[in-house]
């Protein structure tokens, strides 16, 4: 999914959680800042390919994968607060909704999936995330949730 759909889920996971402070920066980075980790793909990428649009490039890390819950319950544990595992795993979730390889276990396996509701088209689960989500949001931000 793409940076608006994780930001629009985040915030209305940090809205029905009435999230702030610490717990508020926790939910946004392991629901969205964890996708930055791409930043550490893209020399690969633009030495491989250049400027030109690749298909299915494998832009994940283990940082996205369910592997990465290996460190995220420990961490949540030593900080006492259930907020960066619930946000990853809802990051984790929208992610195995687009249809790209993912390797849920990785460096441990290379087991690959495409993840859910493959046969639908990308666009169609984005557009549908982000209208949802958009609503849910607004509705929350009127009533003061």
């Amino acid at each position: 999914m793409t940076f608006l759909s994780h930001a629009l889920v985040t915030t209305a996971g940090i809205q029905l959680l009435g999230l702030h402070g610490s717990d508020l920066v926790l939910a946004y980075s392991f629901g969205v800042l964890i996708d930055f980790d791409h930043i550490i793909k893209a020399p690969l990428y633009f030495k491989k390919y250049k400027f030109k649009t690749t298909k299915h490039y494998n832009w994940r890390t283990p940082l996205q994968e369910p592997v990465s819950l290996l460190w995220v319950l420990p961490l949540s544990s030593f900080i006492n607060t259930y907020v960066p595992v619930i946000f990853i795993f809802g990051h984790i979730v929208l992610d195995y909704f687009v249809d790209y390889p993912k390797h849920p276990f990785y460096p441990y396996s290379n087991f690959e999936t495409r993840g859910f509701l493959t046969k639908i088209p990308q666009l169609y689960k984005e557009l549908v995330v982000i209208v949802v989500f958009s609503c849910i949001n607004i509705i929350l931000l009127s009533r003061g949730k």
